[in-house]
């Protein structure tokens, strides 16, 4: 297991992590085995891409996301 963190925004939670664990996104696919261990659920898609840009571009976002979940990253 890796240490590296994914964010993004889905439709289908349960398909993109299994594209993801089989090697489809080019992007993820060296990091592999993937597992989830947070997530957050938006009405709109605008409002999950805004937060998506929020927590990928503002490091004091990010930095609270992984404060939130410590204990899942350390496999607790």
């Amino acid at each position: 297991m890796n240490d590296t963190l994914y964010i993004g925004y889905t439709n289908d939670l349960k398909n993109r992590l299994t594209e993801h664990n089989d090697g489809l996104s080019k992007a993820t696919k060296r990091y592999k085995p993937w597992r989830l261990v947070y997530t957050e659920g938006y009405r709109s898609k605008e409002d999950a891409i805004r937060r998506e840009h929020n927590l990928k571009y503002f490091g004091k976002a990010y930095g609270q996301l992984k404060g939130r979940i410590r204990d899942s990253l350390l496999g607790a």
